[in-house]
C-alpha cells in the first residue's frame, strides 16, 4: 500500500543554517502521526516543503503517491493545511472564502452542502455571513479548519490547531477531526500541548535541532519512561523502611514516601501489604504516570520549567 505521506533524504538550509537534515519517514494511509519538537526543529519548514511553500535542497516528499513538486497539482488536491497564522481575506464572509477556496478546486454549487456541513460541525453557522474582520480570533481560526477541508482531502496536517483557543473550540476541533480520522483520513499534527499528541496520535515522529531523533508508536515511546511513581501521605512519622521496598524510595520524610515503580514489574498491592506489614499507616495516596511530556524532555535534553 502506498503511504500516505512519504518523506525521503530531505535537506534544508538557509545560509549557514541547517534546518533539516537527512530526515526519512512514512506516515501510512489512515493513521493519525504526530509531528513533534521544539521551536526551531523544523517541524514548520517541513510542513511548508510538503505544501509547497518551500523547497527542499535535496530529497522529495510524495503524497498520495505525488511529488510535491513534479506533480504538485495532484498534491494539492489530497492535501489540506491548517497553518499556524491566521491568514484571511478582510473583504470576504466565512461563507464566501469557503466558497471561493472550493473554486479553487474546480468544485462548484455540488460542494455548497459539504461547505454548509462543515460550518455547522465547527459552530460557524449563526457566524457564515459575517466579514472575517468581525470575527473572533477563535472563530477566524474555525474558518481556517474549514477552508483546509472544503476540497474533502485525504490528508490533513495541523500546524499547532489549538494554539491560542479556548477549551470549547478545542473540544469542537478534536470530536470533529476524530470523525475524520474515523472516517479514513490522514492526519498530520503538530503541537505543543503533549498530553493532545500522547490521546490522539497512533504514531509520534519527533525533530530536534532538524534531525529525527524519534519515530515509533506512542505506546513504544511511553515505554521508554517504563516508571510511575507512588506518594504516600504518612499517618504517622516514618521509622523504618520494609526491605521489600527499600530499594524503590525516592524521597521520604515524616509525612511523605515517594517510591518509584515499574509499570509492569511491581505490583502497587504489594507494596501496600508490604506497609500495612510494617505498621505503616497512611491517609492519602496519588499516583503520577510519566507521560509523553517526560518522554520528550528526556530524548530533546529540553529542560522542564
Amino acid at each position: 500500500m502506498i503511504p500516505a505521506v512519504s518523506v525521503s533524504n530531505i535537506h534544508k538550509k538557509f545560509g549557514d543554517f541547517q534546518a533539516l537534515c537527512s530526515i526519512d519517514f512514512n506516515i501510512e494511509d489512515g493513521l493519525f502521526f504526530g509531528l513533534l519538537g521544539p521551536n526551531g526543529a523544523g517541524k514548520s519548514t517541513l510542513i511548508n516543503i510538503m505544501a509547497g511553500l518551500a523547497r527542499a535542497d535535496m530529497g522529495t516528499i510524495h503524497v498520495m503517491g505525488n511529488d510535491v513538486r513534479a506533480d504538485w497539482r495532484k498534491t494539492r488536491r489530497t492535501l489540506g493545511i491548517v497553518p499556524q497564522e491566521l491568514a484571511y481575506d478582510p473583504f470576504f464572509t466565512a461563507r464566501e472564502m469557503l466558497r471561493l477556496q472550493s473554486g479553487y478546486f474546480g468544485k462548484g454549487k455540488e460542494n455548497h452542502a459539504w461547505i454548509d456541513e462543515l460550518l455547522d460541525r465547527l459552530g460557524l453557522t449563526d457566524k457564515a455571513d459575517e466579514n472575517m474582520l468581525q470575527l473572533s480570533g477563535g472563530m477566524k481560526k474555525r474558518v481556517l479548519i474549514a477552508q483546509a477541508l472544503v476540497h474533502k482531502p485525504r490528508v490533513l496536517v495541523l500546524d499547532e490547531p489549538t494554539a491560542g483557543v479556548d477549551v470549547e473550540l478545542r473540544k469542537t476541533l478534536w470530536k470533529f477531526i476524530r470523525q475524520l480520522h474515523g472516517k479514513g483520513h490522514t492526519i498530520l499534527l503538530t503541537t505543543h500541548y503533549l498530553e493532545e499528541a500522547e490521546a490522539l496520535c497512533d504514531r509520534i515522529a519527533i525533530l530536534d535541532h532538524g534531525k529525527l531523533i524519534a519515530n515509533d508508536t506512542t505506546e513504544a515511546l511511553l515505554e521508554l519512561c517504563p516508571y510511575r511513581f507512588l506518594n504516600l501521605s504518612l499517618s504517622s512519622p516514618l521509622a523504618n523502611i520494609p526491605e521489600l521496598i527499600q530499594k524503590k524510595v525516592v524521597s521520604f520524610d515524616n509525612s511523605e514516601i515517594v517510591l518509584r515503580l515499574h509499570r509492569t514489574k511491581d505490583s502497587i498491592g504489594s507494596v501496600l501489604d508490604a506497609l500495612n506489614s510494617a505498621d505503616i499507616s497512611f491517609h492519602d495516596l496519588h499516583i503520577n504516570e510519566p507521560g509523553l511530556e517526560q518522554v520528550f524532555l528526556s530524548l530533546t535534553g529540553a529542560k522542564d520549567d
